[in-house]
C-alpha cells in the first residue's frame, strides 16, 4: 500500500484529466489512472464545441490548443447542416464561444491527449492501470484495486473520482444493477474515418433519414478529404432491428447524397463501436461516500447529439468544487459532497430534458422532422441543440 492521496481520478479522458489539472492546481495530491499510455484513440464522433474549448482556455490550454491547430490536428468549424428525411437542408453558423473560442472537430487521440498532458505539466500523477473496482470499507469509498504491469495493487484517497466513462468499473460497483441506466436512455453507435470524401469546408453535417430514426448519421471533416463519419440510435430502437451498425453505415454510404461525393468509393478505417449513456434518467445517483462520478461514467451524454465532452468538462469543474470544498472541511462523506448532485441538476437538466423531448417525440415521425428542418431557424430549439451540444 502506497501513500494515501488526497484524489485518486479513475480514468485520464477530457472529464477526469479535466478533474485532475483543477485540483492539482489548487495544491492536492492527485494520482490520475487510466488503463492505456498517452495518445490513445478513443471511440468518438470527435466533435468539441465552442464552450468546452473555452473551459479549457480557462485551465491553461489556450496555447496547446492553438499548437494542436497549428499542426492540423484539430479542425475549425464554422457552421453546420442537419438534413432531414426528404433532403430538406437547415444551414446554421457556430457562434464563437467565451474568449474567442472556436468548436472543432478534435480526433479524440490528439484531443484527450493535450488535456492528459495538461494534467501531468500541472502536478498530477500518472500511472497506467486497469482500475478493476473500488475499495470499500464500512461502506465507504477509501481507494482503488488495480492491475499494473502484471502485478495487483491497491491505492489509498480520500476521494476517489469515476471518471472512467460508460463501462465505469466504479459506476458498476457503486451503482446498483436496479439503478443504471435503462435502454431507452441509452443508445449504440459506429464511427470510423474515411479518407476519400469531398467535405463542405467548415461544416459538420447531421442526417435525420427514415431507416435511423430517432437517431442519426454524421459526417463531422477532419481534413481537406477526410472526415469522422458513424450513425448512432437509441438502444431501444436498434434492438428491434435485424441490421448491424456495420450495415447501417454501408447504407448511409451508398445513398446518392453521400455516394456522389465518395472520390474511390469510400475507404473506412478505424471502425468501431460505443455505447452511450444518456442524462437523461431521473435519480441517478452520483455521489457515494468518498467517491464521485464524472463525465460518461456518470451519465452527461446529450440524448439527442449524443455528445458528451462539453458536459463532462461541466461536471468536472462541479466535481473538483465539491472536493475542494469537501478536502477543506475534512469531510468527504455523501452528506458533505451531495451538493454536487443538485448543481450538476442545475447545470444540465434543462438541456438534457429538452433534447431528450425532441429524440423521443419530433424525431419518430419523418414528416415532422422535414417540416422542422424545413422551416426552424438556426434559433430553434433543435438547431441551438446540435449548435451548443455536439
Amino acid at each position: 500500500m502506497e501513500r494515501e492521496r488526497d484524489v485518486i481520478v479513475v480514468g485520464a479522458g477530457p472529464a477526469g484529466a479535466t478533474t485532475a489539472t483543477i485540483l492539482t492546481q489548487q495544491g492536492y495530491d492527485v494520482l490520475l489512472l487510466d488503463r492505456k499510455a498517452f495518445p490513445r484513440d478513443k471511440t468518438c464522433g470527435d466533435a468539441v464545441p465552442a464552450g468546452a474549448i473555452g473551459i479549457l482556455y480557462r485551465l491553461g490550454l489556450q496555447e496547446k490548443v492553438e499548437t494542436a491547430v497549428s499542426r492540423g490536428e484539430l479542425y475549425p468549424l464554422t457552421g453546420m447542416r442537419l438534413v432531414s428525411p426528404s433532403g430538406h437542408t437547415m444551414q446554421a453558423e457556430f457562434h464563437k464561444g467565451e474568449s474567442g473560442t472556436d468548436s472543432y472537430v478534435a480526433p479524440r487521440l490528439y484531443f484527450d491527449a493535450l488535456i492528459q498532458q495538461h494534467a501531468v505539466e500541472s502536478g498530477a500523477e500518472f500511472q497506467q492501470a486497469q482500475v478493476t473496482g473500488p475499495v470499500v470499507e464500512d461502506g465507504r469509498v477509501i481507494g482503488v484495486r488495480a492491475k499494473a504491469n502484471g502485478n495487483s495493487k491497491t491505492w489509498q484517497a480520500k476521494v476517489v473520482v469515476g471518471a472512467d466513462g460508460v463501462t465505469s468499473s466504479i459506476t458498476r460497483a457503486l451503482r446498483p444493477k436496479t439503478a443504471q441506466h435503462i435502454d431507452k436512455h441509452r443508445a449504440v453507435a459506429l464511427r470510423a474515418y474515411i479518407d476519400d470524401i469531398e467535405i463542405y469546408p467548415g461544416e459538420v453535417e447531421f442526417y435525420l433519414y427514415n431507416e435511423i430514426l430517432p437517431g442519426y448519421a454524421w459526417v463531422f471533416p477532419t481534413g481537406e478529404h477526410s472526415a469522422n463519419i458513424g450513425l448512432g440510435m437509441r438502444l431501444d430502437h436498434f434492438r428491434g432491428r435485424k441490421q448491424s451498425l456495420e450495415e447501417m453505415l454501408r447504407q448511409f454510404l451508398a445513398m446518392p447524397v453521400i455516394k456522389k461525393r465518395l472520390k474511390e468509393g469510400g475507404k473506412l478505417r478505424n471502425m468501431a463501436t460505443w455505447q452511450l449513456n444518456f442524462g437523461s434518467q431521473k435519480q441517478l445517483q452520483h455521489v457515494y461516500e468518498g467517491a464521485i462520478l464524472v463525465g460518461d461514467a456518470a451519465g452527461f451524454i446529450n440524448p439527442l447529439t449524443g455528445g458528451g465532452i462539453h458536459n463532462s468538462l461541466v461536471s468536472a469543474q462541479l466535481a473538483a468544487k465539491t472536493i475542494h470544498n469537501a478536502l477543506a472541511q475534512r469531510d468527504t462523506s455523501r452528506k458533505s459532497m451531495l451538493g454536487y448532485e443538485q448543481e450538476c441538476h442545475d447545470a444540465l437538466w434543462d438541456n438534457m430534458k429538452r433534447s431528450f423531448n425532441i429524440q423521443r417525440t419530433l424525431l419518430r415521425f419523418p414528416s415532422l422532422v422535414d417540416w422542422l428542418v424545413k422551416w426552424s431557424g438556426e434559433n430553434s430549439s433543435l438547431a441551438k441543440t446540435f449548435l451548443t451540444k455536439l
